[in-house]
């Protein structure tokens, strides 16, 4: 059967031009982001810092121990392995007069001072006919001396009167529990797992504030320095020549001294005012090759004031040098509070500093527990400072035009 033909119709006398939408503009910002994502290192180092800080602003809400400073121990139980099972017995504390009732804020900040006095035991069991129980003491492999098996009342467990069998099941309830120390102990019988997490808000905190205080500080010397030049720039030179000159630790010493005092807010301070040196030089180098660009020229040009010229156009454009070394300078501060804490000259006792906790662990070398309560401490300042390293490292590349976007 034949196929029937149909004629093509002729093409259009002037066809429509195809119109491509032209691709939208992508900022300076893009490009560094998709350079610091491409790093896996840095990425990897950016999560955990994340990480810790989550644990830090959660704080006392996470703790297995949330009494001020995680400084509930218990003596039975002192430099005990990580892993440990132990029954607990919780005797209701009485109410000092006049102490506050702790809210949601105050928990926050500085945890919740614990109901009930704690004490390690080995068992218990009901004295059949009384209403009484018998609590079997703990017996530590380490203890010097056995204990001696203890008779309570029920009532005075429960904090009420009542029948014998009810009054049973609320002591079993309420006043006999079982904890685990999932890392163990230190040498007063704190959980070791909950001073490691506190121990993130000090670090963190610590280097938080040194480097808010070098990066203003630096940044207003430097900029000074190097936008005036002449005899201005060579005396805040030789002023940063002559604290570049002096230890770290000499200064936080010096400053300690000066505040007569040695306390968390004292050793943040004296840390960031140790830093600004970096920043400082690294400010006026960029200054200088800066103050004479051409957009600078205009704005001079235009009469903008020199505070206005300085902050809302020299300084951004130092952004990328600035946060790499930002990172850098948080990295050194963590490490020198961590320095500090373990000469004694830091963060002090009961507070969680992972440098404390690393000089107390030293001070424990040579016996069981001495392994992992320097150990894990250690571990915990070396990741941190490797995460912020590798997120240093990922964002001085990240900020190099030259670094090829995937």
């Amino acid at each position: 059967m034949p196929t029937l033909q149909l004629p093509t119709p002729p093409p259009p006398a002037n066809p429509a031009p195809v119109v491509v939408a032209a691709a939208a503009p992508r900022s300076p910002g893009y490009f560094v982001r998709r350079r610091l994502l491409q790093n896996r290192p840095a990425v990897a180092g950016l999560l955990f810092i994340g990480l810790c800080a989550l644990v830090a602003l959660l704080g006392y809400w996470i703790l297995p121990d949330n009494s001020p400073d995680a400084n509930r121990g218990l003596v039975q139980v002192q430099k005990s392995a990580p892993g440990l099972r132990v029954q607990i017995l919780r005797r209701p504390r009485p109410v000092a007069p006049g102490e506050p009732t702790p809210n949601f804020l105050t928990t926050w900040l500085h945890g919740r001072p614990a109901d009930f006095d704690e004490q390690a035991i080995a068992g218990y069991r009901f004295l059949p006919g009384t209403d009484s129980v018998l609590v079997l003491p703990y017996a530590a492999a380490h203890a010097a001396v056995p204990g001696v098996a203890r008779r309570y009342s029920l009532a005075e467990l429960a904090g009420r009167a009542g029948p014998t069998a009810e009054l049973q099941k609320v002591v079993e309830n309420q006043n006999f529990t079982i904890r685990t120390y999932w890392l163990g102990t230190d040498k007063a019988g704190r959980d070791e797992l909950s001073r490691l997490l506190l121990g993130t808000r000090i670090s963190l905190g610590i280097g938080l504030v040194a480097v808010l205080i070098s990066m203003f500080l630096g940044m207003a010397v430097g900029a000074v320095a190097g936008y005036f030049g002449g005899g201005l720039d060579s005396l805040l030179l030789g002023l940063m020549t002559v604290v570049w000159s002096i230890p770290g630790i000499m200064l936080v010493i010096a400053i300690s001294l000066a505040l007569d005092s040695k306390g968390v807010w004292v050793s943040f301070v004296a840390v960031g005012l140790t830093m600004w040196v970096d920043v400082a030089r690294v400010v006026r180098g960029q200054m200088l090759s800066l103050r004479s660009a051409t957009f600078v020229e205009a704005g001079r040009v235009l009469g903008l004031p020199t505070s206005r010229l300085i902050a809302r156009h020299l300084l951004p454009n130092m952004r990328g040098p600035l946060i790499v070394l930002a990172t850098s300078n948080f990295a050194a501060a963590i490490l020198l509070e961590a320095g500090l804490s373990f000469l004694g000259l830091g963060v002090q006792p009961p507070a969680p500093s992972w440098g404390l906790m690393v000089k107390e662990g030293y001070d424990l070398l040579g016996t069981r527990a001495g392994l992992w309560l320097t150990f894990l401490p250690g571990a915990a300042i070396s990741a941190l400072v490797l995460s912020f390293n590798l997120l240093g490292n990922g964002l001085r590349d990240a900020y190099d035009p030259k670094t090829p976007v995937g």
